[in-house]
């Protein structure tokens, strides 16, 4: 397979080149650069071809019609051609032409599949959930901005043109870095907070997911030689959840002794992590390198080389690192000095060689060496060396001895104060430079943070902007709104009620998940309807009154908030009371973070009032189902309230509202009497048995699906009934 690789020098890059070159690919590479350029990757030698052009040249599309590549990989969020830190707004302009000229050329050939690698940042906000594919971007920064536009660019070209375009994000890269490289992940940046200053800062509301690069390159490569995709987007990420604290504790014991931890656990809860399920079920996953492993090899690596990741200003880390430090910035101190002592000896002896010379010896050597030492390194080393340039030549004069006369001679005096005007106007005049240039450099870094504060200040405000225009144009905060939506609840059948006004509550609610519990005593709940697998997970049957937290707020008359995501919890939820009992739970699991908030809880607790009437009575009907309309001397209910309650729970099912299996019972020369006594003892509280198509006798097993129905109906054979699975009322 032909494989066009297109980006810097970068270790993505690297092991990637490694990875294909393993698997006897033919490998191309595009890099971005001029010819001539210093190219810094390690395994470029073993690319078949490389080309050293930028990407805006018309040669690119020559490439690709020499190369027709099979796949083309281009680095994008990864590529170190782009420097993002202090020129974000240009290269964001010459990143998007970039890729244009790429891409164009690309779709020219007609063949081949293009791969974009895109990253976790490509959404800004925190999310209570795994991010899916489907979410919506929301960048932030130029860098952000920019590979999203490219991820659009990439989906146009799929869908007007054909091609056979995929995005892939990737969430949290970390590896081994490159020798004094900074990289821009947790456990790097962590790792050399603790080497500069001998402690890591930590939130433990911060929580994200990492992907070791050799994981991250081996899943990409899958999409590199699959037949087919199915998606223009997967994510790829470990989905294995970590918080900062978890994180810098796991530095810490890799670290050893002498580093702290600064504990900075405030603010909000921000979560992101992308939601890999996609990948996984199409190509299938496993990850090689955890945490322990992966975090055990960069920390090792940064020790072992801490010297190109430190800077002369770094304190160091521990105690050991500290001293060992201080003696390298100490020997960094003092080399200039030596430096100087050596080129004194030097020049000492060229001015001694030259000393009667017919064509050098009018050449002062002591004054170049003044001068060469001054513009080197500044007026500190220019007043030392012009010290030395006066003691050699009054040594020198004086052939070894110590003669009066030579000190006394004013051409001596003049001689060294030229020597020392020369060497520190020299010197000052590089020194000021130099703090010029440091000034002009610390400038343009704080500018540029002003920049990136300015922009999110403005995506900030974009995003209230459009907020406001939401609720102006489409009014579903407004309780004319919200009242018209919940009165649809009255055009239902009683049976149906509770069914839809799940689906009520998920649209005035923005979630996808959502449930409604039925309170059956003061000590549990069972699940009556919900609008996601999602909104599920607590099960068919809950015991509310051991929820902690979240008991005490609905027995309050509150509405619960988990602020604190603790697991297994809903995000939001609030109880519908009739006469100061407790009747339903309503429970929002979908919902960004930012929207938990007191606004979001008094909407929810108006939703929950306004379908109030309608959802009671429905619950008390259902109940009054086995109260009030049973086959007389049994617990199986009489045809027509069986029929209606069937019909409601399958309609439910077809539009995802619940789960239910219909069962017909196999009784046999038995009459549905008998039978019924005796499958009682098999069923919950929540299955209901009657009788359809004349006298036939059914179970409804309420939230359960195909799979989970298989044991009931083992029950039933124990008993020595035989029972048929029914898709649709008969």
């Amino acid at each position: 397979m032909n494989v066009l690789l297109i980006g810097g020098a970068s270790k993505v890059m690297d092991s990637m080149i490694d990875k294909l070159n393993k698997s006897d690919h033919r490998i191309y590479l595009l890099t971005g650069q001029k010819r001539g350029n210093k190219d810094q990757g390690n395994s470029r030698k073993r690319v078949f071809q490389k080309y050293d052009f930028p990407y805006d040249s018309e040669s690119v599309k020559d490439i690709m019609e020499s190369v027709r590549p099979d796949v083309v990989l281009f680095m994008g969020a990864y590529d170190s051609n782009f420097d993002w830190k202090y020129h974000g707004r240009t290269e964001s302009v010459r990143y998007m032409s970039a890729l244009t000229n790429i891409l164009s050329a690309y779709s020219m050939t007609g063949d081949g599949r293009f791969i974009y690698l895109s990253s976790y940042e490509v959404f800004s906000g925190s999310y209570a959930n795994d991010i899916p594919e489907t979410e919506t971007a929301s960048p932030k920064g130029f860098k952000a901005l920019a590979v999203a536009q490219g991820e659009e660019m990439c989906g146009n070209y799929r869908n007007m043109q054909g091609t056979d375009t995929v995005i892939l994000r990737l969430d949290h890269v970390y590896g081994i870095p490159q020798k004094g490289q900074e990289e821009d992940n947790p456990c790097f940046k962590m790792c050399l907070e603790a080497l500069k200053t001998g402690r890591i800062s930590a939130n433990s509301r911060n929580t994200f997911s990492m992907l070791y690069i050799n994981d991250a390159v081996e899943l990409v490569y899958k999409v590199i030689t699959a037949e087919q995709t199915s998606q223009s987007c997967y994510h790829i990420s470990s989905m294995e959840q970590i918080n900062e604290i978890e994180l810098a504790e796991l530095i810490m014991e890799k670290m050893g002794a002498g580093i702290s931890l600064a504990d900075q656990s405030v603010g909000d809860m921000y979560r992101q992590i992308l939601d890999g399920r996609q990948y996984e079920n199409e190509y299938g996953q496993r990850i090689f390198t955890h945490y322990p492993e992966g975090v055990a090899q960069v920390v090792a690596f940064m020790k072992r080389y801490s010297d190109s990741f430190l800077k002369a200003e770094d304190v160091g880390g521990s105690l050991g690192g500290r001293i060992w430090h201080g003696t390298k910035v100490t020997v960094k101190s003092l080399l200039p000095f030596l430096e100087n002592i050596i080129g004194f000896f030097i020049f000492y002896i060229l001015n001694n060689l030259a000393s009667g010379s017919q064509y050098f010896g009018r050449l002062d050597f002591y004054l170049l060496y003044v001068l060469l030492f001054a513009a080197i390194y500044g007026q500190q080393e220019a007043i030392f060396s012009a010290l030395l340039a006066a003691a050699g030549y009054c040594f020198r004069q004086a052939d070894g001895q110590i003669q009066f006369e030579v000190l006394l001679d004013y051409n001596t005096y003049v001689w060294m104060a030229q020597l020392f005007i020369v060497g520190m106007v020299v010197g000052y005049i590089r020194d000021r430079l130099r703090h010029v240039q440091n000034d002009k450099e610390e400038e343009v870094g704080y500018l540029y943070e002003r920049i990136e504060d300015i922009s999110e200040i403005n995506d900030s405000n974009v995003r209230m902007k459009r907020n406001f225009e939401a609720q102006l144009v489409n009014h579903k905060d407004s309780l004319g709104k919200i009242y018209e939506i919940t009165s649809s609840l009255e055009k239902y059948a009683t049976e149906e009620v509770l069914f839809y006004a799940a689906q009520v509550l998920a649209e005035l609610m923005d979630s996808r998940d959502v449930a409604i519990y039925i309170v059956a005593n003061r000590d549990y709940a069972r699940l009556f309807s919900s609008t996601s697998p999602e909104a599920r997970k607590l099960g068919n049957s809950v015991k509310y009154t051991g929820m902690g937290t979240m008991y005490n707020e609905l027995i309050n008359g509150r509405v619960y908030i988990n602020k604190t995501m603790e697991a297994g919890m809903p995000l939001m939820a609030s109880a519908v009371y009739s006469e100061d009992e407790m009747q339903l739970i309503l429970m929002v699991w979908g919902i960004p973070w930012q929207r938990m908030t007191l606004a979001e809880a008094n909407r929810l607790r108006i939703i929950g009032t306004l379908i109030q009437n309608a959802s009671i009575r429905a619950s008390r009907y259902i109940e009054s189902l086995k109260g009030q309309r049973y086959v007389q001397g049994t617990s199986v209910l009489n045809e027509e309230a069986f029929t209606l309650l069937v019909k409601a729970f399958l309609e439910a099912k077809s539009r995802g509202l619940t789960e239910c299996t219909l069962v017909e019972i196999v009784t046999g020369y038995q009459n549905y009497e008998q039978a019924s006594a005796l499958l009682e003892s098999c069923i919950r509280q929540t299955d209901y048995m009657g009788t359809m198509d004349g006298g036939k006798l059914y179970i409804l097993l309420s939230n359960t699906d195909l799979e989970n129905a298989e044991g009931v109906r083992d029950r039933f054979r124990k008993l020595g009934y035989e029972s048929l699975l029914k898709e649709a009322v008969v």
